[in-house]
């Protein structure tokens, strides 16, 4: 397979925790996700409140839908999990995780017109913690997007900080969100150091797990699809019990371009672990070393 980035980009990216590449999706694959993106749109209109899937804004009606979100797209529609785990994108995870990956979810971000609710500054790998820090996120833009739309906004470099505590302040209510406090330390409310990443259709964002991001309202007469796929290396797991991890559709674990060896590594000491036994059940270990 031919190389899809340089290596001067492959260095960015470890520096600063992020890539952005414009009109990297070609145009049939636009049409394809741009086609399935609208069926749930039409779906939607049948919705008085958010299903398990497909999360509406409070306003929205079958004449005017305003969606917010499609949660795990690949389990839901043949052409996302395509694109997911043998397109374009699952090339580029693989090229800058340096082999075999680990998919672990997705999700379509529609970020609706007219005020279409911001994402505070964040993190992400406190919704999902693995094993290490190698999981990344690469978004698509299904459509042009312009400063006025909320393009997602990264902190270059944020990705070697410190990891921020998303609860509320001196309570164990879970907020999603960097709080005041932490917000104005950075700087972010003034904008500094923060790279807005707008751009044509196809142009996709990548960001490291522990990269601090977000983006503004869209104040645009237009919505703002992003769809966005995580991956991990190959030897990094998904923590069971803690936020997200076991919630992430049936797909989640699946490892592209390779297998896995079962290698990883917990507080620097490395192992080699049982196999996969979540979908068959495990043995006993009376008939393991009984079979031998």
């Amino acid at each position: 397979m031919a190389a899809l980035l340089s290596p001067e980009q492959i260095e960015s990216y470890v520096d600063n925790g992020y890539l952005h590449l414009p009109a990297f999706v070609d145009e049939r694959w636009l049409a394809d996700l741009g086609s399935a993106s609208d069926e749930f749109v039409e779906q939607s209109r049948s919705l008085t409140a958010s299903s398990r899937s497909i999360d509406i804004e409070p306003g929205h009606t079958a004449e005017a839908p305003r969606l917010r979100r499609l949660s795990s797209p690949v389990d839901h529609h043949q052409t996302f999990r395509s694109f997911t785990l043998e397109g374009p994108v699952a090339d580029l995870a693989m090229e800058l995780l340096g082999g075999p990956v680990r998919y672990h979810h997705s999700k379509l971000n529609y970020k609706w017109a007219s005020g279409g609710e911001e994402v505070k500054w964040h993190q992400d790998i406190q919704f999902w913690p693995h094993t290490d820090f190698s999981p990344l996120t690469i978004g698509v833009y299904l459509d042009d997007v312009d400063a006025e739309m909320g393009p997602m906004g990264v902190v270059p470099g944020s990705h070697r900080g410190p990891l921020f505590d998303l609860y509320e302040p001196g309570t164990n209510q879970w907020a999603g969100a960097m709080n005041s406090l932490d917000v104005s330390r950075l700087g972010l409310d003034s904008g500094t150091d923060v790279a807005w990443l707008d751009g044509p259709a196809g142009s996709v964002t990548v960001h490291n797990c522990a990269m601090v991001h977000g983006s503004q309202p869209n104040m645009s007469d237009r919505p703002r699809p992003l769809l966005l796929q995580t991956y991990s290396a190959v030897d990094s797991f998904p923590i069971a019990g803690i936020g997200a991890n076991g919630a992430t559709g049936p797909t989640s674990g699946v490892v592209l371009g390779g297998a896995s060896t079962q290698q990883v590594t917990v507080a620097g000491r490395a192992m080699t672990g049982a196999p996969d036994w979540s979908r068959k059940g495990a043995p006993t270990i009376f008939g393991s070393q009984q079979a031998r």
